[in-house]
């Protein structure tokens, strides 16, 4: 069965999918190959579809648990980076070898929140996961438990998975979880739970159904809804199903009425666009050529250094910087893709230049414009 809301996921053509550690583990017993298997069958599926899949997978402190004979989830956090540094060998080489069976490469690839905060940062993991999507790779991300501390942890993969949809712009993310999805109270406990098909993601009133976290995950309900409500910020979709459902992929992918859509408010571009401009603390300033601007203005294409003409300021690679026309108007915002220096040395350059000139190049863009906003 199919409703109107679901039937765009058919069009969706680039997937965020986060499986949580009760599934990957077989709710703490080692972890589930031939389930992992079974959704690796299912990605590669997607894939045959003109999908891609960028993948954030959960696991590690889980399996390096059962590694270590540990029967309950330890307290200090060195004993959870120990933890999650034995698990992630496994996770990663299960993940390795089952999709190596049908030909395709994975990337493992691990974040901690300052990777996402930092502006500079995030625009190298955005640069890598999209020459690895462009590569045909299937990126597995994993919070960096190892070395993460209590002030930057993520605190639970859906945030992460949420961060992660923003990162890469993705149509949909899929959260696969023990549970069918939401419920307006707990089912276990209240056989008048009624299910919830699909709602707006970032309702405030979701938040008061959720429950709480599982023994193995330090996530629950609550924090599927935040990520839910991240990913929305870039114009993501978001559903939330039992990662153990047959074929379950397949069958979002088909548009079927299954797990909780929380669908978001905005058209992506336009939400990006929103997300881009709240990030207003400007750092220095560019002006254009008329080509450029009009370029900018009318085709909504990327900045070239070429046709750039003066550079103002001192900022990074990440920063946000003021485009301006040739009478010094402000016409846009947008992330800088080199910082000062390195602009000043390429400004009126063509793109091509830009190794001989620094010795290497991050993007041929010099703000992408994804990352630009015109005011």
């Amino acid at each position: 069965m199919t409703d109107g809301g679901r039937n765009k996921l058919k069009d969706s053509r680039r997937w965020v999918v986060k499986i949580g550690s009760a599934l990957l583990t077989n709710d703490g017993c080692g972890l589930n190959r031939a389930a992992i298997e079974g959704w690796i069958a299912q990605i590669m599926q997607l894939k045959g579809r003109g999908i891609d899949v960028v993948l954030v997978s959960s696991g590690a402190v889980a399996e390096g648990l059962t590694r270590l004979g540990m029967k309950r989830r330890p307290q200090a956090i060195h004993e959870l980076q120990a933890a999650a540094a034995v698990g992630q060998m496994g996770l990663i080489q299960t993940y390795e070898t089952g999709f190596q069976k049908y030909g395709m490469h994975t990337a493992q690839i691990l974040l901690t929140h300052e990777d996402i905060a930092d502006r500079r940062r995030y625009l190298n993991a955005r640069s890598t996961l999209r020459a690895l999507v462009e590569l045909n790779v299937v990126p597995v991300i994993n919070e960096n438990d190892t070395v993460a501390t209590e002030e930057i942890r993520f605190g639970d993969n859906d945030s992460l998975a949420g961060l992660v949809a923003n990162l890469v712009e993705a149509d949909l993310l899929v959260i696969l979880t023990d549970q069918q999805g939401l419920y307006d109270a707990d089912p276990g406990r209240n056989d008048q739970a009624s299910f919830i098909s699909s709602a707006r993601a970032g309702d405030p009133a979701l938040e008061g159904y959720a429950g709480a976290a599982g023994a193995l995950g330090r996530g629950g309900m609550l924090t599927k809804l935040r990520a839910a409500a991240t990913a929305a910020k870039s114009g993501t979709d978001t559903v939330i199903a039992h990662g153990r459902a047959e074929n379950i992929l397949l069958r979002i992918a088909d548009g079927e009425t299954i797990g909780t859509l929380l669908h978001a408010a905005e058209m992506p571009l336009a939400a990006r666009k929103q997300w881009l401009a709240g990030h207003n603390h400007v750092r220095g300033s560019l002006t254009l050529d008329q080509g450029a601007v009009r370029v900018l203005r009318e085709q909504g294409k990327s900045l070239l250094a070429v046709g750039v003409t003066a550079v103002e300021g001192n900022f990074k690679r990440g920063e946000i910087v003021r485009c301006l026309d040739p009478e010094g108007r402000a016409f846009a915002h947008g992330l800088v893709n080199y910082n000062a220096e390195e602009t000043r040395r390429i400004m009126g350059q063509s793109s091509d230049r830009i190794p001989a000139l620094l010795g290497y190049v991050d993007e041929p863009e010099l703000i992408h414009r994804d990352n630009l906003i015109l005011l």
